[in-house]
Protein backbone atom coordinates (compact mmCIF):
# COMPACT_ATOMS: atom_id res chain seq x y z
CA UNK A 1 0.00 0.00 0.00
CA UNK A 2 1.28 3.61 -1.02
CA UNK A 3 2.73 5.62 2.02
CA UNK A 4 0.01 8.72 2.38
CA UNK A 5 2.69 10.35 4.25
CA UNK A 6 5.17 10.28 1.21
CA UNK A 7 5.67 14.09 -0.49
CA UNK A 8 5.08 13.91 -4.26
CA UNK A 9 8.86 15.01 -4.95
CA UNK A 10 11.90 16.70 -3.05
CA UNK A 11 12.93 20.36 -4.02
CA UNK A 12 15.93 20.07 -6.44
CA UNK A 13 13.75 17.64 -8.71
CA UNK A 14 10.94 20.30 -9.20
CA UNK A 15 12.38 22.16 -11.71
CA UNK A 16 13.80 18.65 -14.06
CA UNK A 17 9.85 17.48 -13.00
CA UNK A 18 7.99 20.30 -14.40
CA UNK A 19 10.50 20.40 -17.61
CA UNK A 20 9.81 16.33 -18.47
CA UNK A 21 6.05 16.76 -17.61
CA UNK A 22 5.99 18.64 -20.82
CA UNK A 23 6.86 15.91 -22.82
CA UNK A 24 3.74 14.44 -21.51
CA UNK A 25 1.74 17.34 -23.34
CA UNK A 26 3.73 17.14 -26.25
CA UNK A 27 3.42 13.58 -27.38
CA UNK A 28 -0.20 13.88 -26.69
CA UNK A 29 -0.30 15.58 -30.09
CA UNK A 30 1.18 12.55 -31.88
CA UNK A 31 -1.44 10.30 -30.58
CA UNK A 32 -4.48 11.72 -30.33
CA UNK A 33 -4.40 13.60 -33.74
CA UNK A 34 -4.88 10.20 -35.17
CA UNK A 35 -8.81 10.08 -34.02
CA UNK A 36 -8.93 12.81 -36.16
CA UNK A 37 -6.51 11.89 -39.20
CA UNK A 38 -8.49 8.28 -39.88
CA UNK A 39 -11.69 9.56 -40.36
CA UNK A 40 -10.00 12.82 -42.42
CA UNK A 41 -7.99 9.94 -44.28
CA UNK A 42 -10.90 7.81 -44.82
CA UNK A 43 -12.83 10.37 -46.41
CA UNK A 44 -9.70 11.39 -48.60
CA UNK A 45 -8.62 8.36 -49.74
CA UNK A 46 -12.05 6.70 -49.76
CA UNK A 47 -10.96 4.06 -47.22
CA UNK A 48 -12.74 1.04 -45.21
CA UNK A 49 -12.47 0.98 -41.81
CA UNK A 50 -9.89 -1.46 -41.38
CA UNK A 51 -7.44 0.23 -44.12
CA UNK A 52 -8.14 3.49 -42.04
CA UNK A 53 -6.70 1.20 -38.91
CA UNK A 54 -3.52 1.50 -40.35
CA UNK A 55 -2.86 4.26 -39.64
CA UNK A 56 -2.97 3.36 -35.60
CA UNK A 57 -0.42 -0.13 -36.74
CA UNK A 58 1.63 2.49 -38.58
CA UNK A 59 1.88 4.68 -35.48
CA UNK A 60 2.30 1.91 -32.38
CA UNK A 61 4.85 -0.14 -34.77
CA UNK A 62 6.90 2.83 -34.37
CA UNK A 63 6.38 2.74 -30.78
CA UNK A 64 7.01 -0.95 -30.71
CA UNK A 65 9.85 -1.20 -32.84
CA UNK A 66 11.44 2.12 -31.51
CA UNK A 67 11.06 1.43 -27.61
CA UNK A 68 13.53 -1.55 -27.05
CA UNK A 69 16.60 0.65 -29.10
CA UNK A 70 15.42 3.71 -27.18
CA UNK A 71 16.22 1.97 -23.88
CA UNK A 72 19.83 0.52 -24.36
CA UNK A 73 20.67 3.67 -26.09
CA UNK A 74 19.32 5.69 -22.77
CA UNK A 75 21.34 3.28 -20.78
CA UNK A 76 24.42 4.07 -22.68
CA UNK A 77 23.98 7.82 -23.05
CA UNK A 78 21.59 8.77 -20.53
CA UNK A 79 17.65 10.30 -20.21
CA UNK A 80 18.84 13.82 -21.41
CA UNK A 81 20.22 12.53 -24.37
CA UNK A 82 17.94 9.69 -25.12
CA UNK A 83 15.36 12.79 -25.26
CA UNK A 84 16.97 15.00 -27.44
CA UNK A 85 17.31 12.15 -30.06
CA UNK A 86 13.59 11.51 -29.98
CA UNK A 87 12.34 14.88 -30.24
CA UNK A 88 15.29 15.53 -33.27
CA UNK A 89 12.93 11.81 -34.84
CA UNK A 90 9.60 13.65 -34.10
CA UNK A 91 10.37 16.56 -35.75
CA UNK A 92 11.66 14.47 -38.95
CA UNK A 93 8.86 12.63 -39.74
CA UNK A 94 6.09 15.37 -38.72
CA UNK A 95 8.15 17.47 -41.80
CA UNK A 96 7.32 14.47 -43.59
CA UNK A 97 3.13 15.26 -43.43
CA UNK A 98 4.30 17.85 -46.06
CA UNK A 99 5.69 15.88 -49.20
CA UNK A 100 2.70 13.10 -48.40
CA UNK A 101 0.36 15.75 -48.51
CA UNK A 102 1.74 16.65 -51.58
CA UNK A 103 1.99 13.38 -53.56
CA UNK A 104 -1.08 12.58 -51.90
CA UNK A 105 -0.08 9.05 -51.59
CA UNK A 106 -1.50 7.32 -48.07
CA UNK A 107 1.50 5.10 -47.89
CA UNK A 108 3.57 8.05 -47.44
CA UNK A 109 1.09 9.40 -44.81
CA UNK A 110 1.77 5.99 -42.81
CA UNK A 111 5.62 5.93 -43.31
CA UNK A 112 5.36 9.86 -41.74
CA UNK A 113 3.54 8.36 -38.86
CA UNK A 114 5.82 5.48 -37.92
CA UNK A 115 8.72 7.92 -38.35
CA UNK A 116 7.13 10.22 -36.13
CA UNK A 117 6.00 7.35 -33.35
CA UNK A 118 9.23 6.12 -33.15
CA UNK A 119 10.62 9.44 -31.97
CA UNK A 120 8.08 9.35 -29.55
CA UNK A 121 8.74 5.83 -27.91
CA UNK A 122 12.36 7.11 -26.84
CA UNK A 123 9.72 10.21 -25.09
CA UNK A 124 7.83 7.72 -23.28
CA UNK A 125 10.36 5.13 -22.68
CA UNK A 126 12.94 8.22 -20.97
CA UNK A 127 10.08 10.42 -19.52
CA UNK A 128 7.76 7.98 -17.92
CA UNK A 129 10.59 6.06 -15.98
CA UNK A 130 12.19 9.22 -15.14
CA UNK A 131 9.54 10.76 -13.53
CA UNK A 132 8.73 7.62 -11.12
CA UNK A 133 12.64 8.10 -9.79
CA UNK A 134 12.12 12.22 -9.51
CA UNK A 135 11.25 11.37 -5.66
CA UNK A 136 10.13 8.65 -3.08
CA UNK A 137 9.25 5.32 -4.25
CA UNK A 138 6.31 5.25 -2.83
CA UNK A 139 4.73 8.24 -4.04
CA UNK A 140 5.57 6.77 -7.89
CA UNK A 141 1.98 5.93 -8.69
CA UNK A 142 1.15 9.41 -7.72
CA UNK A 143 3.96 11.38 -9.24
CA UNK A 144 3.27 9.57 -12.62
CA UNK A 145 -0.41 10.26 -12.88
CA UNK A 146 0.09 14.16 -12.33
CA UNK A 147 2.40 14.20 -15.18
CA UNK A 148 0.31 12.18 -17.46
CA UNK A 149 -2.33 14.92 -16.75
CA UNK A 150 -0.79 16.77 -18.60
CA UNK A 151 -0.48 14.31 -21.15
CA UNK A 152 -4.48 14.41 -20.86
CA UNK A 153 -4.45 17.97 -21.51
CA UNK A 154 -2.92 17.87 -24.76
CA UNK A 155 -5.19 15.06 -24.94
CA UNK A 156 -8.19 17.60 -24.97
CA UNK A 157 -6.87 20.26 -27.06
CA UNK A 158 -5.86 18.06 -30.08
CA UNK A 159 -9.09 16.78 -31.27
CA UNK A 160 -10.27 20.27 -31.21
CA UNK A 161 -7.58 21.79 -33.16
CA UNK A 162 -7.12 18.97 -35.40
CA UNK A 163 -11.01 19.25 -36.15
CA UNK A 164 -10.95 23.04 -36.75
CA UNK A 165 -7.46 23.09 -38.99
CA UNK A 166 -7.83 19.78 -40.51
CA UNK A 167 -11.39 18.65 -41.22
CA UNK A 168 -12.81 20.57 -44.29
CA UNK A 169 -16.27 19.85 -42.81
CA UNK A 170 -17.01 18.72 -46.73
CA UNK A 171 -18.70 15.89 -46.87
CA UNK A 172 -20.59 14.08 -50.32
CA UNK A 173 -22.54 10.67 -50.32
CA UNK A 174 -21.81 7.68 -52.38
CA UNK A 175 -23.85 8.92 -54.86
CA UNK A 176 -22.36 12.31 -55.25
CA UNK A 177 -18.43 10.60 -55.24
CA UNK A 178 -19.78 8.20 -58.10
CA UNK A 179 -21.35 11.46 -60.20
CA UNK A 180 -17.70 13.10 -60.14
CA UNK A 181 -15.54 12.96 -62.90
CA UNK A 182 -11.75 11.75 -62.71
CA UNK A 183 -10.50 15.19 -62.60
CA UNK A 184 -12.90 16.45 -59.40
CA UNK A 185 -12.43 13.29 -57.43
CA UNK A 186 -8.94 13.52 -57.60
CA UNK A 187 -8.88 17.46 -57.09
CA UNK A 188 -11.26 16.81 -53.87
CA UNK A 189 -8.70 13.66 -52.74
CA UNK A 190 -6.14 16.25 -53.12
CA UNK A 191 -7.59 19.40 -51.16
CA UNK A 192 -8.41 17.04 -48.42
CA UNK A 193 -5.07 15.04 -47.87
CA UNK A 194 -3.64 18.74 -48.23
CA UNK A 195 -5.78 20.06 -45.15
CA UNK A 196 -2.59 18.57 -42.62
CA UNK A 197 0.06 20.46 -43.95
CA UNK A 198 0.01 23.46 -41.83
CA UNK A 199 -0.83 21.60 -38.50
CA UNK A 200 2.00 19.03 -39.50
CA UNK A 201 4.67 21.68 -40.00
CA UNK A 202 3.18 23.74 -36.53
CA UNK A 203 3.86 20.43 -34.74
CA UNK A 204 7.65 20.93 -36.24
CA UNK A 205 8.36 23.22 -35.09
CA UNK A 206 6.90 22.75 -31.76
CA UNK A 207 9.32 19.82 -31.43
CA UNK A 208 12.38 22.18 -32.31
CA UNK A 209 11.59 24.53 -29.78
CA UNK A 210 10.60 21.34 -26.86
CA UNK A 211 14.52 20.27 -27.58
CA UNK A 212 16.07 23.41 -27.84
CA UNK A 213 14.91 24.57 -24.34
CA UNK A 214 15.62 20.50 -23.47
CA UNK A 215 19.41 20.84 -24.89
CA UNK A 216 19.77 24.60 -22.50
CA UNK A 217 18.47 23.16 -19.55
CA UNK A 218 20.10 20.87 -16.30
CA UNK A 219 18.69 17.66 -15.90
CA UNK A 220 20.25 15.39 -13.45
CA UNK A 221 20.75 11.36 -13.99
CA UNK A 222 19.35 9.90 -10.89
CA UNK A 223 20.42 6.47 -10.13
CA UNK A 224 17.91 4.21 -9.88
CA UNK A 225 17.63 2.68 -6.61
CA UNK A 226 17.40 -1.24 -6.04
CA UNK A 227 14.70 -2.92 -3.74
CA UNK A 228 16.88 -2.52 -0.87
CA UNK A 229 16.93 0.70 -0.89
CA UNK A 230 20.49 1.61 -2.29
CA UNK A 231 22.02 2.12 -5.81
CA UNK A 232 23.60 -1.55 -6.10
CA UNK A 233 20.66 -3.21 -6.23
CA UNK A 234 19.80 -6.93 -5.45
CA UNK A 235 18.54 -7.68 -8.40
CA UNK A 236 20.88 -6.80 -10.82
CA UNK A 237 21.57 -10.87 -10.39
CA UNK A 238 18.38 -11.54 -11.33
CA UNK A 239 18.14 -14.50 -13.90
CA UNK A 240 16.51 -11.94 -16.56
CA UNK A 241 13.84 -9.79 -16.84
CA UNK A 242 11.32 -12.06 -17.04
CA UNK A 243 12.13 -13.17 -13.53
CA UNK A 244 9.78 -10.37 -12.22
CA UNK A 245 5.90 -11.90 -12.78
CA UNK A 246 4.33 -8.41 -12.23
CA UNK A 247 6.25 -7.41 -14.73
CA UNK A 248 5.31 -9.72 -17.40
CA UNK A 249 1.59 -9.41 -16.15
CA UNK A 250 2.15 -5.12 -16.56
CA UNK A 251 3.39 -5.38 -20.23
CA UNK A 252 0.37 -7.69 -21.11
CA UNK A 253 -2.37 -5.28 -19.17
CA UNK A 254 -0.48 -2.39 -20.51
CA UNK A 255 -0.90 -4.23 -24.16
CA UNK A 256 -4.51 -4.77 -23.38
CA UNK A 257 -5.16 -0.85 -21.89
CA UNK A 258 -3.63 0.66 -24.90
CA UNK A 259 -5.72 -1.41 -27.52
CA UNK A 260 -8.74 -0.63 -25.95
CA UNK A 261 -7.77 3.28 -25.35
CA UNK A 262 -6.54 3.96 -28.98
CA UNK A 263 -9.65 1.46 -30.42
CA UNK A 264 -12.04 3.01 -28.45
CA UNK A 265 -10.90 6.72 -29.20
CA UNK A 266 -10.41 5.74 -33.04
CA UNK A 267 -14.08 5.13 -33.28
CA UNK A 268 -16.29 7.71 -31.53
CA UNK A 269 -16.34 9.55 -34.53
CA UNK A 270 -17.56 6.69 -36.62
CA UNK A 271 -19.66 5.43 -33.20
CA UNK A 272 -21.28 8.12 -33.25
CA UNK A 273 -22.34 8.02 -37.21
CA UNK A 274 -23.28 4.94 -36.46
CA UNK A 275 -25.91 5.16 -33.52
CA UNK A 276 -26.91 9.11 -34.60
CA UNK A 277 -26.71 8.84 -38.82
CA UNK A 278 -27.56 12.21 -39.35
CA UNK A 279 -24.74 13.97 -37.21
CA UNK A 280 -22.36 15.55 -39.35
CA UNK A 281 -18.66 14.78 -39.16
CA UNK A 282 -17.28 18.54 -37.08
CA UNK A 283 -20.53 17.63 -34.53
CA UNK A 284 -19.65 14.17 -34.10
CA UNK A 285 -15.71 15.43 -33.42
CA UNK A 286 -16.89 17.46 -30.68
CA UNK A 287 -18.20 14.18 -29.01
CA UNK A 288 -14.34 13.16 -29.04
CA UNK A 289 -13.70 16.18 -27.72
CA UNK A 290 -15.88 15.48 -24.69
CA UNK A 291 -13.99 11.47 -24.43
CA UNK A 292 -10.57 13.95 -24.45
CA UNK A 293 -12.06 15.89 -21.47
CA UNK A 294 -13.38 13.58 -19.41
CA UNK A 295 -9.79 11.62 -19.64
CA UNK A 296 -7.85 15.01 -18.58
CA UNK A 297 -10.85 15.26 -15.84
CA UNK A 298 -9.90 12.13 -14.22
CA UNK A 299 -6.07 12.45 -14.93
CA UNK A 300 -6.31 14.66 -12.03
CA UNK A 301 -8.99 13.88 -10.15
CA UNK A 302 -7.32 10.51 -9.88
CA UNK A 303 -4.02 11.98 -8.72
CA UNK A 304 -5.87 13.53 -6.24
CA UNK A 305 -7.77 10.42 -5.06
CA UNK A 306 -4.66 8.68 -5.26
CA UNK A 307 -3.34 9.94 -2.13
CA UNK A 308 -5.48 8.49 -0.13
CA UNK A 309 -7.35 5.34 -2.24
CA UNK A 310 -3.90 2.62 -3.31
CA UNK A 311 -3.13 2.47 -6.83
CA UNK A 312 -4.20 -1.07 -7.58
CA UNK A 313 -7.77 -0.64 -5.53
CA UNK A 314 -7.82 3.31 -7.87
CA UNK A 315 -7.01 1.23 -11.30
CA UNK A 316 -9.73 -1.68 -10.36
CA UNK A 317 -12.77 0.84 -9.91
CA UNK A 318 -11.44 2.31 -12.96
CA UNK A 319 -11.79 -0.82 -14.63
CA UNK A 320 -14.57 -1.84 -13.43
CA UNK A 321 -16.32 1.59 -14.55
CA UNK A 322 -14.90 1.45 -18.37
CA UNK A 323 -16.08 -1.96 -18.67
CA UNK A 324 -19.37 -1.19 -17.35
CA UNK A 325 -19.66 1.84 -19.85
CA UNK A 326 -18.60 -0.53 -22.85
CA UNK A 327 -20.87 -2.72 -22.05
CA UNK A 328 -23.60 0.37 -21.69
CA UNK A 329 -22.34 1.77 -25.07
CA UNK A 330 -22.98 -2.08 -27.38
CA UNK A 331 -26.29 -2.38 -25.16
CA UNK A 332 -27.83 0.70 -25.60
CA UNK A 333 -28.31 2.77 -28.89
CA UNK A 334 -28.85 6.45 -29.64
CA UNK A 335 -27.76 9.03 -26.98
CA UNK A 336 -27.39 7.09 -24.38
CA UNK A 337 -24.45 4.62 -26.42
CA UNK A 338 -23.39 7.58 -27.34
CA UNK A 339 -22.79 9.27 -23.87
CA UNK A 340 -21.79 6.46 -22.56
CA UNK A 341 -18.52 5.54 -24.76
CA UNK A 342 -17.81 9.19 -24.23
CA UNK A 343 -17.17 8.64 -20.63
CA UNK A 344 -15.44 5.69 -20.74
CA UNK A 345 -12.41 8.54 -21.44
CA UNK A 346 -12.94 9.01 -17.83
CA UNK A 347 -12.73 5.77 -16.72
CA UNK A 348 -9.21 5.57 -19.14
CA UNK A 349 -7.66 8.15 -17.45
CA UNK A 350 -5.41 6.81 -14.47
CA UNK A 351 -4.94 3.31 -15.84
CA UNK A 352 -1.73 4.04 -18.23
CA UNK A 353 0.90 5.73 -15.53
CA UNK A 354 -0.75 3.27 -12.95
CA UNK A 355 0.17 0.23 -14.59
CA UNK A 356 3.57 1.59 -15.95
CA UNK A 357 4.33 2.76 -12.36
CA UNK A 358 3.22 -0.58 -10.73
CA UNK A 359 4.72 -2.98 -13.61
CA UNK A 360 8.25 -0.86 -12.45
CA UNK A 361 8.05 -1.60 -9.00
CA UNK A 362 11.32 -2.99 -7.93
CA UNK A 363 13.27 -3.71 -10.38
CA UNK A 364 16.05 -1.31 -9.46
CA UNK A 365 19.23 -1.41 -12.71
CA UNK A 366 16.61 -2.90 -14.78
CA UNK A 367 13.79 -0.41 -14.58
CA UNK A 368 14.68 1.23 -18.45
CA UNK A 369 14.92 -2.26 -19.63
CA UNK A 370 11.17 -2.56 -18.00
CA UNK A 371 10.32 0.71 -19.82
CA UNK A 372 11.07 -0.58 -22.77
CA UNK A 373 9.16 -3.51 -22.30
CA UNK A 374 6.31 -1.67 -21.39
CA UNK A 375 6.64 1.08 -24.17
CA UNK A 376 6.50 -2.03 -26.49
CA UNK A 377 3.58 -2.96 -25.12
CA UNK A 378 2.37 -0.02 -26.61
CA UNK A 379 1.47 -1.90 -29.77
CA UNK A 380 -1.86 -3.22 -28.68
CA UNK A 381 -2.88 0.63 -29.78
CA UNK A 382 -1.96 -0.85 -33.34
CA UNK A 383 -3.14 -4.12 -32.92
CA UNK A 384 -6.74 -3.79 -31.12
CA UNK A 385 -8.13 -1.31 -33.90
CA UNK A 386 -7.92 -3.16 -37.25
CA UNK A 387 -9.56 -5.81 -35.07
CA UNK A 388 -12.35 -3.47 -34.29
CA UNK A 389 -12.26 -2.41 -38.11
CA UNK A 390 -12.49 -5.53 -39.47
CA UNK A 391 -15.46 -6.44 -37.22
CA UNK A 392 -16.86 -3.02 -38.25
CA UNK A 393 -16.62 -4.04 -42.03
CA UNK A 394 -17.88 -7.19 -41.17
CA UNK A 395 -20.89 -6.27 -39.28
CA UNK A 396 -21.10 -2.82 -37.63
CA UNK A 397 -18.86 -0.50 -35.00
CA UNK A 398 -21.07 -0.95 -32.35
CA UNK A 399 -20.29 -4.87 -31.93
CA UNK A 400 -17.26 -4.38 -32.60
CA UNK A 401 -17.10 -2.61 -29.00
CA UNK A 402 -16.88 -5.88 -27.93
CA UNK A 403 -13.41 -5.94 -28.37
CA UNK A 404 -12.34 -3.47 -25.56
CA UNK A 405 -14.45 -5.15 -23.40
CA UNK A 406 -12.78 -8.37 -23.08
CA UNK A 407 -9.66 -5.77 -22.77
CA UNK A 408 -10.72 -4.07 -19.78
CA UNK A 409 -11.50 -7.36 -18.50
CA UNK A 410 -7.85 -8.11 -18.00
CA UNK A 411 -7.00 -4.84 -16.59
CA UNK A 412 -9.00 -5.32 -13.73
CA UNK A 413 -7.24 -8.95 -13.32
CA UNK A 414 -3.74 -7.16 -13.31
CA UNK A 415 -5.18 -4.36 -10.74
CA UNK A 416 -7.09 -7.22 -8.41
CA UNK A 417 -3.88 -9.72 -7.90
CA UNK A 418 -1.72 -9.43 -11.44
CA UNK A 419 0.58 -6.72 -9.84
CA UNK A 420 1.48 -8.32 -6.15
CA UNK A 421 5.01 -8.23 -5.88
CA UNK A 422 6.83 -11.79 -5.89
CA UNK A 423 10.19 -12.68 -4.25
CA UNK A 424 12.77 -13.00 -7.03
CA UNK A 425 15.33 -15.53 -7.69
CA UNK A 426 18.98 -14.31 -8.34
CA UNK A 427 21.51 -16.73 -10.05
CA UNK A 428 23.30 -17.24 -6.67
CA UNK A 429 20.67 -18.15 -4.83
CA UNK A 430 19.56 -20.82 -7.52
CA UNK A 431 23.06 -22.68 -7.26
CA UNK A 432 22.87 -22.44 -3.08
CA UNK A 433 19.39 -23.82 -3.26
CA UNK A 434 21.01 -26.34 -5.61
CA UNK A 435 23.42 -27.36 -3.71
CA UNK A 436 21.79 -27.62 -1.08
CA UNK A 437 19.77 -30.25 -2.57
CA UNK A 438 22.79 -32.20 -3.95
Amino acid sequence: MQNQSAPLTEKKYVAPFILVTSLFFLWAIGVNLNDVLIPHLKKAFGLSDFQSSFIQVAFFGGYFLGALPAGRLMERIGYKRGILVGLLICATGALLFIPAARMGAYAFFLFALFVMSSGQSFLEVGANPYVTVLGPAESSATRLNLAQSFNAVGAVMTPFLGALFILSGIEYSPAQLSAMSTQQLAAYHAHEAGMVRGPYLAITGIFLLVAALIYFSRLPEVAVPGSDGTDRSADRNAKSIWAYPHLVKGVIAQFFYVGAQVGVGSFVIRFVKHTMPDTPEKMAAQFLVGHQVGFMIGRFAGSAIMKRVPAPRLLAIFGIGALVCVAIGIGASGLVSVVAIVLVGFFNSIMFPTIFALSLKNLGSLTKRGSSLLVMSIIGGGLIPPVMGRISDASNIQLAFLVPLVCYMYVIYFAVAGYKLKPVVSLQQAAAATEVKG
